[in-house]
């Protein structure tokens, strides 16, 4: 048991992943890619479609509360009210929502027309919003111009996340903060929840190759089936004084449902993903010239905030 334990630690199931992937299923390597604009094509057109049915309009005070949390280690303090920055990849602009209330202007990226169009009628309330289809590598924002800038949730999704990485930090100026949020490798977890999430990822790479309607209803059983029951007993456990830490997507122990349907859909069915430690998040942002990186040492991980040089 001890030598298969460790064989399963070693392995390299990235490759793995990759062949299973090129034998059985269809080659990554055929998603069609823009490489000078650095983004996935089908992922923008999942994440298009994915904002058209989840348009994150029906629980806005529920995302007030998540985007604080995604927000906490965000230094609002070194800002002032004339201050302008960017949501690189805004989606429907749920956060853009949230930070748009405390900013002169915020700028919205987003290489999907469908997803502008859906934050449009999100912010069409918030007068200092402007919203622009483009991406990371490949937008109308003058280099050094920025006061802040931040991309929650997007920079995983491209082929080359340090690239975009880089181009988000050329766009700031001196001493402004960057937030980033990165889907992490679990280098923070134990064996177990590592290899559930493996075998989950076996299961992504079936899903994300069905057609939208199919793959819609598929993720919604699975936040029924999974996501719920989780996050309930999650909740319990808490009420009873037991911290549910070590139980999978116990964060979602006080979101909705609504929330648990959005997320399935956007785990197992988003064609491109990229994982990353906390140490490798570091390092790009220090390639980036974002120094001073600060994590924050609670779900979700990896959050983190870096200053430009």
């Amino acid at each position: 048991m001890g030598g298969c334990y460790s064989v399963l630690c070693s392995y390299d199931f990235n490759f793995l992943t990759r062949k299973i992937c090129l034998f059985l299923i269809m080659p990554e390597t055929k998603l069609k890619e823009k490489g000078k604009e650095n983004i996935d094509e089908s992922s923008v057109n999942h994440f298009g479609r994915e904002w058209s049915r989840f348009r994150q309009d029906k629980y806005q005070k529920d995302l007030e509360g998540l985007a604080e949390n995604y927000f906490k280690i965000f230094p609002w303090d070194i800002l002032s009210c004339n201050s302008v920055g960017f949501d690189m990849g805004c989606g429907s602009g749920r956060w853009a929502i949230y930070v748009s209330s405390k900013v002169k202007k915020l700028i919205c990226i987003d290489p999907s027309e469908e997803a502008i169009k859906v934050a449009q009628k999100n912010l069409k309330n918030k007068k200092n919003c402007s919203l622009v289809v483009g991406s990371a590598n490949s937008n109308n924002l003058k280099d050094n111009s920025m006061d802040f800038g931040y991309s929650l949730g997007v920079l995983h999704h491209l082929p080359d996340t340090l690239s975009a990485l880089e181009n988000c930090s050329r766009k700031l100026k001196k001493g402004a903060p960057f937030l980033i949020y990165l889907y992490y490798r679990f280098d923070n977890r134990g064996f177990v929840f590592r290899l559930i999430w493996r075998l989950s990822d076996f299961m992504r790479l079936i899903i994300r190759l069905l057609p939208f309607p199919i793959k819609r209803s598929v993720t919604d059983l699975l936040a029924l089936l999974i996501y719920l029951p989780l996050a309930r007993i999650s909740l319990l456990l808490e009420k009873l004084g037991i911290k549910p830490n070590f139980i999978p997507l116990s964060f979602y122990k006080n979101l909705p449902f609504y929330a648990m349907r959005t997320d399935s859909l956007d785990r197992f069915g988003t064609p491109m993903e990229h994982r990353f430690t906390k140490q490798e998040i570091k390092d790009m942002m220090e390639k980036a010239d974002l120094s001073k990186v600060t994590f924050m040492d609670e779900e979700p991980y990896w959050v983190c905030v870096g200053y430009k040089n």
